[in-house]
Parts: C-alpha cells; sequence; structure tokens
C-alpha cells in the first residue's frame, strides 16, 4: 500500500506549480478539470490535500473526505470554504499570502487610470473618425495631489500605497488591526472610523475580507457622502459594496465612477445594472490573474501542501479559524 500523500488539485493551476508535485516522490496528484460538486464530492474521499481556486467547497462535500487535512487556496479569500466546518475538524487552510500583492495593486491602478482619462471613450473616439471633435469631450483628471482612502492594509494595500505615493497622491489607510506607527512607516496616515473620513476621499480601493462586519459596508449612505467626482474601487470580495446602492450613486451623480473586478454574484447576473452603466469598469475576478501571479499562485499553493506535511509551513500563511 502506497504512503504518498494524495493530493486533488480543484481546477488546473499553473504547470510550474505542478511540477512541484511530479518532481516530489512522496506525492501523488489528480486534476479536477471542472468545478462539478458531484465529481468534487467523488474525488475528495482519499485526498490528504488539495487546491482550491473559486470553487465553492461546502461542509456537505468536505465531510465526504476520509483523510482530508489541509486546503491550500490558489489565493488570498476563503469565503468560498465552510469555515466552521473546518474548524470543527482541525482542517487546515492555507493562503497564498506572498503572489498576488502586486499583480492586484496594479489592477486598481489600470481602473482608476482607465476611469480618470476616460480610457474607452476617447480610444472610440478616435476609432469613430471623430478625432476633430475632441474639445467637446469631457475633461480628464489626475490622480496627482488626489486623496485615497485604503481600506484594508495587508500585503495588498502595502503594495497599493508604494504605486499611490509614487504618483504623489495623499494617502489614508483604514485598517483597526494595523497601528498607527506601523501606517505612518509605509508613509500613509491613519485614518481610525472610515465612515467619517469618506467626504475628504478622492478615491477609495476596497481590500478587506469579506464578513459579517464588512458585508454591505459599501451602501447608499456612505455613498451619499463621498465627494461627487470621486471614483470607489473594489478588487477584494463582492459583497462588500451594495451593488443597487451603487448603480444608484452612480446615476444620481454621487460619485464619479467604478471599478469592480467582483460582484456580489459571479458571474453577474445578466439584469445586473452595474454591466450597463457606462460610469463603471469591470473585469472578471482577474486582478490577480497575471501571467506572472498565476505562477506564483500555483508554485505557492503546491509548496504550501508540500511544506504542511512537510511540518515546515509557516504560521503566517495559516488562515487563524
Amino acid at each position: 500500500m502506497s504512503n504518498k500523500k494524495k493530493i486533488l488539485i480543484v481546477l488546473p493551476i499553473h504547470e510550474e506549480g505542478i511540477s512541484l508535485l511530479k518532481n516530489n516522490n512522496n506525492f501523488e496528484f489528480e486534476i479536477l478539470n471542472e468545478s462539478n460538486l458531484n465529481e468534487l464530492e467523488n474525488k475528495i474521499i482519499n485526498c490528504d490535500g488539495l487546491t482550491l481556486r473559486t470553487s465553492k467547497l461546502p461542509g456537505q462535500i468536505i465531510s465526504k473526505s476520509k483523510n482530508l487535512k489541509i486546503i491550500s487556496r490558489h489565493g488570498v479569500g476563503y469565503d468560498n470554504i465552510d469555515l466552521e466546518y473546518c474548524k470543527s475538524n482541525n482542517i487546515k487552510i492555507a493562503i497564498t499570502a506572498t503572489a498576488n500583492a502586486v499583480a492586484v495593486a496594479e489592477h486598481v491602478f489600470f481602473m482608476m487610470l482607465s476611469l480618470c482619462k476616460r480610457k474607452e471613450m476617447f480610444d472610440q473616439t478616435v476609432r469613430s473618425g471623430n478625432f476633430k471633435d475632441k474639445n467637446k469631450l469631457p475633461s480628464t483628471m489626475e490622480l496627482w495631489n488626489k486623496n485615497i482612502l485604503i481600506a484594508g492594509f495587508g500585503r495588498i494595500g502595502k503594495s497599493l500605497i508604494k504605486r499611490c505615493l509614487g504618483f504623489e497622491m495623499n494617502v489614508y489607510v483604514y485598517d483597526p488591526y494595523v497601528s498607527e506607527d506601523e501606517i505612518k512607516s509605509f508613509g500613509g496616515t491613519k485614518v481610525e472610523l472610515m465612515e467619517d473620513s469618506l467626504s475628504n476621499m478622492d478615491f477609495v480601493s476596497l481590500h478587506l475580507p469579506l464578513n459579517d462586519k464588512t458585508k454591505n459596508l459599501i451602501n447608499i449612505n456612505n455613498l451619499k457622502k463621498m465627494k461627487k467626482n470621486s471614483i470607489i474601487i473594489n478588487a477584494a470580495r463582492g459583497g462588500i459594496v451594495n451593488e443597487e446602492d451603487l448603480n444608484r450613486a452612480l446615476n444620481e451623480n454621487y460619485i464619479f465612477g467604478a471599478g469592480l473586478d467582483v460582484f456580489s454574484v459571479e458571474p453577474p447576473n445578466h439584469d445586473n445594472p452595474l454591466l450597463k452603466n457606462n460610469k463603471t469598469i469591470l473585469s472578471p475576478h482577474t486582478a490577480a490573474l497575471t501571467e506572472e501571479c498565476r505562477k506564483r499562485m500555483g508554485v505557492e499553493a503546491v509548496q504550501n501542501l508540500i511544506d504542511f506535511f512537510d511540518e515546515k509551513l509557516e504560521k503566517s500563511k495559516i488562515v487563524k479559524l
């Protein structure tokens, strides 16, 4: 009988991550190519560890496993996993804590610049032959000397602040778990109450987990407090922003624009009004999926499994349940 640890790869990951398992005689693995709960229910039975992307992993599926010890997320969020079941059954959850910060921070800037510089409108103006009508187009905005609130100051927030300072922005940070001294050391100013600071912000970038405290954190009451030319970016988790309220705020000119990489339902329903709102820029939960980041996440997700079974996994990569 084989003593090799059995690993299930739920949805394909970068080949360099797979290579770590191919070249390690202590493991055998199988790749589940489709996010199908029935298939997952069958495959999870004998595995000792698995990698997970965005597929839902409810307790009723996890309960089918006989040997599962660890779930290694291909990313940093874990709201797609039944945390209570894992906690009750001593199943560890690991995250790729160091892989995606740069990619997400760059994506935030892509969205901010696209909205400020009217990317889609300007591009279409040239392509449609209206080049001479350029003086009739609405004005663009600069990032220089603007106020930005970074809500959540983990690795992504800390990567973002470096880029904001490079554009000579004034950076404010909301994170009740990070000290004023640490935020100051990165060049930011700590905000104690997010709601009280919104009226002074030109940009708000969200980097918070989704939980009972953050669900619908951005709602019509908070959106009304913001500047009419302000922009909100959510590259964290859908559900932090109330999408109906956001659509209303855009249509009634409470704020200028919004960039969304995440949605409360993914993919968003076809009747979601934000899909037709021309004051938004949208992406399909791909902020972290640059080619370079895919590689880093794939490698780290697998390395976390290997390190766990070798009893070398850093505690900082294990979610506290």
